[in-house]
């Protein structure tokens, strides 16, 4: 597994055109590239494509021809053509809508590098790497390297009169309008500055921090963040989930509250992005220097001193008879 692991992230850096090789990091919000060809490219390849030559039109004119940042999130999130044309294939009028907003996509720049000014005034020494945005197979809004931002524009089809009837329940619940994109921006660049790993195995709670201060902190740059749709269910009923999710907070199983998909049936999924967001909320509240407080929630040390010092539990402590 190491040896596959390691040749993965061989081919994603030398994809980046970085192989070897480890440039400054670039630390000026209007330098960072906000890459958009690859849009172009996927429409000219979806004209070119019919049942009879689309996985090779979608390989060779598409993911073959690609920049740097498609290629790498071809091996992060789409995986084959195959996988793309049968993700195209299961919502053919969701797909055919997303053209004209897609194509709408350098538009959002002025808010997206507004949204970059503001991290930098926030945080002593942000990085701001590279963005691509891409389309996918609607299996992932945002996701990086150690390299760059990608961000899937698939995702971002609730424009108009979007037909959404051929998705699933949580697809229609978490896909955006086009105008969000640069919420989905400010989530990810967040993760990049983030110094603490999340790694599979670490408790819903470090988990749970960690992608809910990505849209807590996004929300302070751009104005918002991608799971409005959480606390509108969630904040009537937050004493109920904080009971819930205390009592599995410290283990390892996310899978009552993260990364369910279409498993999760009578509640939406990804319920711990509010909660995570909710307890560096409590701690940005609680803290008297929000400078410091914001490099505290980018610097996590000790996830349990963090939770207690956030003094989350105590807004609920009387009720809860703690």
């Amino acid at each position: 597994m190491k040896d596959l692991y390691f040749s993965f992230l061989v081919g994603v850096l030398f994809a980046l055109g970085v192989g070897g090789q480890t440039p400054e990091p670039n630390r000026d919000p209007n330098a960072a590239r906000l890459v958009t060809s690859d849009i172009d490219l996927f429409w000219k390849a979806y004209d070119k494509a019919d049942p009879s030559n689309d996985l090779v039109v979608y390989r060779d004119e598409y993911l073959k021809k690609g920049s740097p940042g498609l290629k790498a999130f071809d091996q992060l999130r789409i995986g084959s053509p195959c996988n793309l044309v049968d993700a195209i294939n299961a919502a053919p009028r969701y797909y055919a809508a997303l053209r004209g907003p897609s194509l709408k996509v350098a538009e959002h720049e002025p808010k997206i590098r507004d949204s970059f000014r503001k991290l930098a005034e926030l945080i002593a020494d942000p990085i701001f790497p590279d963005v691509y945005f891409v389309i996918g197979r609607m299996s992932s809004a945002g996701t990086l390297t150690d390299k760059a931002l990608f961000i899937g524009v698939d995702m971002f089809g609730k424009n108009g009169d979007a037909p959404l009837d051929e998705l699933g329940n949580w697809h229609k619940a978490v896909v955006g309008s086009i105008d969000r994109l640069p919420y989905i921006v400010s989530h990810e660049l967040v993760h990049y500055q983030q110094k603490y790993p999340r790694p599979a195995g670490s408790s819903l709670l470090t988990r749970a921090v960690g992608e809910g201060s990505a849209d807590f902190i996004a929300e302070l740059i751009s104005g918002s963040h991608i799971n409005t749709h959480l606390h509108k269910y969630g904040d009537p009923i937050e004493k109920e989930l904080w009971l819930e999710f205390q009592k599995e907070m410290n283990g390892s199983d996310v899978s009552n509250w993260m990364y369910q998909g279409e498993k999760a049936k009578e509640r939406p999924a990804d319920l711990g992005y509010y909660m995570g967001y909710k307890i560096v909320e409590s701690y940005y509240k609680n803290s008297a220097d929000k400078k410091q407080a914001i490099r505290d929630i980018l610097e996590i040390k000790d996830m349990n001193e963090f939770f207690r010092k956030s003094r989350y539990a105590e807004k609920f402590s009387s009720q809860a008879g703690n």
